[in-house]
């Protein structure tokens, strides 16, 4: 049953937290043994932290698949760790068992992330990275080294490659111009089938001007590691700044990735530290200008905005590549795109940066014809779209795992993006060229996909439901309220577009059954007895889905299912359904405690990264994060999507936030208050 009493564990961390600035999360106590990464993203290069001095723990890159480890299915690859560094000072190797006064803090207005230390009684060191906003490819790091004494530093920029990458091939180049002699360190590996070359390339940016640069060496390791270095005396008192900046690019981006690699590594280098800077800083000054704005409640306000923040940093605009459940946070669920993205994700993407969420629904449109070629495989007509899906759209879901074969209500939550995203943005052309051949196809679909047994049983057997645990059972709540959802959604939208749509498919979705118990409340499938639930099913039909609009049926579906979602074992999204109903149906200190119940369980230190699951350690769960957006502007804030665009409805805050301000949102960039 539910408990909403949090346990100590948790209050402690909500209270111990540092930081109730809105921006940054800063972490002074760190435990190595009890560290969870944060990342830093540009919505193609993730980079994770890690509690070791001048060492990053991955560097992933977005797009880039290829077939190994488990399960016999495509995984994301992670990259050349192309920033980690090793560094000397007067001939000793900085380590962790040698510095003190440690913190590291996430600057999330500017997505930076710095480490400070000091080092014996010799120095205090600051370091500094960025996945470039404005750059997709490129990272940057900052080195600051403030002496106590005098000193001589010898800093080496580490270029190595990852376990699973082969035939690396390991270059140094220097290109010598009148204003700057630029020192490249460069590899290039193959993916372990050899699908794809991968490239990696970086080089210092100096203070000073050339000739009075420190003069820069390569030293070859092993295949595997290679890396530049210099050296340079600093007096006591003395500070010198020097960065690192390089590339990361695979054939599944460019097809010339090694040329690529070091042609955007000299740019940035002769681009210089801080026109970079400036314009990553100012590109996520736009981003920001769509935000939520809480009063009274400041960790809610910083845990809000690190929400927005990680969803921010896994996307970009024009690259039609969509979300993973992590994201771009690490290896979490293979790199998979699942229904996490287009009902989780995409709603608070798309009311805040539609432009962002259009790459999510582009993803799925250049995969249209393989889904229509696995409808085909199924004997259905239309597109079936798979369950987990990478790099071409085929099913990516490994065998063993039953919703590969049969969770079908990915289909509709992927016309129902489609249709949401001409909701928002009224773009018609856009409906006709992409969203109208999506809609058509997934309406298509469900009606070859059920099985007509008279009047009202239109039925829809042998799925697993949007519930999980509920493997192989017939006529799920939200499969079937989906489907409905998209046959209507494609018949409206041929309308708008002068289309005459399938007279099937109002009469098939007329025809789909919802079933209810003997008690009034909407049964989640024809079999379900009352057990315990994984994720929210039912509670679904009234948001995202309208099948439901009855506030009294509403509430009973609600009393019924918040008590059979277990304590341990559920993702996050669940409690964040809850949230939003309750606020809209008035009752705003019951979805505050279902708000935080969303997430705050799942926090894991140091820098409250969400995980999937309570008390789990596979941060990043961007997914999570999605639920628990909607729970915000389209619960508390009362945002509704409607075929004429965005409107707001009654909703009702806790009593501890005085204002709920959103800003920037939609198309038209309007503000949104509730009180």
């Amino acid at each position: 049953m539910l408990n909403l009493r949090l346990p100590l564990s948790f209050c402690f961390l909500v209270s111990a937290a540092l930081a109730q600035d809105p921006w940054k999360i800063s972490a002074g106590r760190i435990d190595p043994s009890n560290y969870y990464g944060v990342t830093v993203a540009n919505g193609m290069i993730g980079i994770v932290s890690s509690p070791e001095p001048f060492k990053v723990k991955d560097v992933v890159l977005a797009g880039a698949y290829d077939l190994y480890g488990r399960g016999r299915v495509s995984n994301f690859l992670r990259s050349f760790n192309l920033l980690n560094m090793n560094m000397d000072i007067d001939n000793r190797r900085v380590s962790a068992k040698d510095i003190s006064n440690m913190t590291q803090e996430l600057d999330m207005h500017h997505a930076n992330f710095t480490t400070t230390f000091d080092y014996l009684d010799r120095a205090t060191i600051s370091y500094t990275y960025y996945s470039l906003r404005h750059l997709p490819f490129t990272v940057l790091m900052d080195i600051t080294i403030t002496a106590k004494k005098d000193i001589n530093i010898v800093a080496s920029s580490v270029m190595e490659a990852a376990d699973a990458l082969k035939e690396v091939q390991n270059y140094f180049n220097e290109i010598d111009r009148p204003h700057a002699l630029i020192s490249l360190l460069t590899s290039s590996a193959k993916s372990p089938t050899g699908k794809l070359l991968m490239c990696a390339s970086n080089t210092f940016i100096f203070p000073e001007s050339k000739g009075q640069e420190p003069r820069v060496t390569h030293e070859m390791w092993d295949n595997n590691m290679h890396l530049i270095k210099f050296s340079k005396q600093i007096k006591s008192g003395q500070s010198y700044r020097f960065s690192i900046v390089g590339t990361s690019i695979t054939s599944a981006h460019n097809d010339d990735p090694l040329n690529e690699a070091e042609r955007l590594t000299i740019f940035a280098k002769l681009e210089g530290r801080d026109r970079l800077v400036s314009a990553h800083e100012k590109a996520w000054d736009e981003l920001w200008k769509s935000d939520i704005l809480v009063e009274g409640d400041p960790q809610s306000q910083q845990d809000i905005h690190s929400m927005l923040y990680h969803l921010y940093s896994f996307t970009r605009a024009g690259m039609a590549q969509s979300l993973s459940p992590m994201g771009i946070s690490g290896l979490g669920y293979n790199g998979h795109v699942f229904w996490d993205a287009d009902l989780w994700m995409f709603p608070a993407l798309l009311v805040l940066h539609p432009e962002l969420a259009k790459s999510l629904i582009d993803y799925r449109y250049d995969r249209l014809e393989a889904a229509r070629q696995n409808a085909f495989s199924h004997g259905y007509k239309g597109a079936m779209y798979p369950w987990e899906s990478a790099a071409t759209g085929v099913e990516e879901t490994p065998v063993w795992a039953l919703s590969g074969p049969f969770e079908h209500h990915i289909t509709a939550c992927v016309g129902l993006a489609a249709w949401n995203y001409y909701c928002v943005t009224q773009d018609k052309s856009w409906l006709r060229e992409k969203g109208w051949p999506i809609l058509s196809a997934t309406a298509d679909f469900w009606a070859s996909r059920v099985e007509r047994n008279g009047s009202g049983k239109f039925d829809i057997d042998d799925v697993v439901a949007a519930d999980e645990w509920a493997e192989n059972i017939d006529n799920d709540a939200f499969t079937n309220a989906s489907a409905k959802a998209v046959l209507r959604a494609a018949t409206d939208a041929a309308k708008i577009l002068g289309i005459a749509p399938s007279a099937d498919w109002n009469f098939v979705a007329d025809n789909i059954p919802i079933l209810k118990m003997e008690n009034g409340v909407t049964r989640e499938y024809d079999s379900y007895k009352g057990g315990g639930i994984k994720q929210a099913d039912v509670n679904l039909l009234a948001y995202p889905l309208k099948e439901i609009i009855d506030p009294a049926q509403i509430r009973k579906d609600l009393e019924y299912y918040e008590t059979r979602v277990p304590n341990e074992g559920t993702p996050a999204m669940t409690q964040g359904i809850f949230a939003l109903l309750y606020s809209r149906l008035g009752e705003g200190e019951k979805a505050y405690r279902f708000f935080h119940d969303a997430y705050l369980p799942n926090l894991d230190p140091p820098f409250r990264v969400i995980a999937e699951t309570k008390g789990g350690t596979n941060p990043y769960f961007a997914t999570g994060a999605g639920g628990c957006l909607q729970s915000v502007l389209m619960g508390f804030g009362g945002l509704d999507i409607t075929p004429k665009g965005l409107i707001q409805i009654r909703s009702k805050l806790p009593s501890n936030w005085k204002s709920l301000n959103l800003i920037g949102i939609g198309t038209e960039k309007k503000n949104y208050s509730v009180k």
